[in-house]
């Protein structure tokens, strides 16, 4: 394949993705599950010689059948992974650039075109102007990245150089609700699952500040190290939120540093109606939401605030001769904000997707989602047999039937009827039914039609 061929099937594919979203809505949501049937359809060795393209794209046509689709307006389980289709064209011209960014004079448009748009998004959230930040792939990255840079700055930066063997005992701070990536992040930070505390929650499931204050003040008397606090704000599992203000407070008279991972949540604070649920956040030094879950910029695509980037480019950054740019010594180098060298161009989708709908028009879409899932959870509520467990948390809900057993039917047969897709938490030990609007060309007869396939599958 040369590039006059990539032309004429980059046309064809442009068709085909064009009739794909059209027919989504004719599709089921979820793939079958049946592990192996996708496998087996494929070679077992490669090929020796090259294959004509009509038989490759045909292939791939083949397994659409295993596909999942993200991109279906009636997807309510996890969360969005949204792709606007502003987002899309961005991405296919980032990939026909193919650069690599990992230094400023690699491509100085990536660097720079991601500092703004992290400007435009501080702006956008409300947050002050002294934060600045980096795009990662996930906010599993982030969040790692986050809590390296907290073991660090506890060990004044030994830990890099002399390991851990022989350190204090390390403490990391967070409530049950926040998301696993903080688990493993503690994992795999050395600081072990067995040092990440979790703190008790109040009745809204909110981490309680005496707690927490409690936790350091214990762990410091056994002779512990309590390293950071990681606070919630949009829980993945039910929607939690930490109280930012009291937390925070309580966090930074103890000497510790805060991330805040509001991974799905955080897009939504473009609404100012919104921001009352993280109030107090912008005391935080380092916050992470991903643009890629409701905002319509296509996966990969999460977003780190920080105060001051000094601590986490003294952790994680690293600059041999090779990757030094003459006379340029002081030039941001986005790579020694995280951790990966190799860094993508993914501020572009960013770019194409705030100018093409603008603010106004992301506002309009998440306050549309936020209602609608009001709507279908009040119909939900009068099904016989079934129980709204947590209410919404903007688009976020939960619903189950008197057991167990009951609830897990249920959830098996609506995800094989295939007109929506709905995923399955435990919440106080009960097993949940997640409802969570936000794919990005939903309407509301596509929410709607949740509370209709769910009453018909109770009977």
């Amino acid at each position: 394949m040369n590039h006059d061929d990539l032309r004429d099937w980059s046309k064809r594919a442009a068709d085909w993705a064009h009739g794909y979203h059209a027919g989504l809505r004719d599709r089921p949501v979820r793939a079958p599950l049946i592990p192996g049937k996708i496998a087996a359809q494929l070679p077992q060795a490669p090929p020796e010689q090259a294959e004509g393209m009509e038989q490759i794209f045909a292939d791939f046509e083949a397994i659409l059948p295993g596909i999942t689709h993200w991109q279906h307006p009636r997807f309510f389980a996890y969360f969005p992974a949204n792709a606007a289709p502003a987002s899309m064209l961005a991405e296919q011209l980032a990939n026909a650039i193919a650069a690599q960014g990992m230094i400023w004079q690699t491509s100085p448009a990536l660097t720079e075109v991601e500092q703004v748009m992290i400007k435009w998004l501080t702006q956008a959230l409300g947050l002050p102007d002294e934060f600045t930040g980096t795009i990662h792939d996930s906010a599993t990255t982030a969040t790692l990245s986050a809590v390296l840079t907290m073991r660090e700055a506890a060990l004044n930066w030994r830990g890099l150089t002399q390991g851990l063997s022989g350190a204090p005992r390390l403490r990391l701070y967070c409530s049950a609700e926040t998301h696993s990536s903080v688990d493993k992040a503690a994992r795999l930070a050395g600081i072990g699952q067995d040092n990440l505390v979790k703190v008790p929650t109040d009745s809204t499931l909110s981490m309680k500040p005496g707690a927490l204050a409690g936790a350091i003040a214990a762990d410091r008397a056994a002779g512990f190290l309590p390293i950071g606090v990681v606070l919630c704000a949009g829980g993945t599992s039910v929607g939690a939120f930490d109280r930012m203000r009291d937390c925070i407070a309580i966090a930074h008279a103890a000497g510790l540093p805060v991330h805040v991972d509001a991974a799905w949540a955080g897009s939504a604070m473009i609404c100012p109606e919104f921001r009352e649920l993280w109030a107090g956040v912008e005391a935080a030094d380092s916050i992470v939401f991903n643009p890629h879950k409701w905002l319509g910029a296509q996966f990969d695509c999460a977003v780190q605030f920080l105060r001051d980037p000094t601590p986490q480019v003294k952790t994680l950054g690293l600059r041999p001769s090779y990757l030094e740019t003459a006379g340029k010594e002081d030039i941001v180098n986005f790579n020694e904000w995280t951790v990966p060298l190799g860094r993508r161009f993914r501020a572009l989708k960013l770019w194409f997707t705030l100018r093409a709908y603008g603010l106004e028009g992301l506002r309009s879409r998440i306050r549309n989602h936020v209602a609608w899932a009001q709507e279908a959870c009040d119909a939900i509520a009068k099904i016989d047999g079934i129980s709204i467990i947590t209410k919404p948390s903007l688009s976020l809900f939960t619903f189950a039937c008197s057991t167990d057993a009951q609830t897990e039917s249920l959830l098996g047969k609506i995800n094989d009827d295939g007109r929506i897709y709905l995923t399955q938490t435990r919440h106080k030990g009960r097993l949940v039914i997640r409802m969570q609007v936000g794919q990005f060309d939903c309407t509301r007869d596509d929410v709607m039609l949740a509370p209709q396939v769910i009453s018909e599958l109770m009977v």
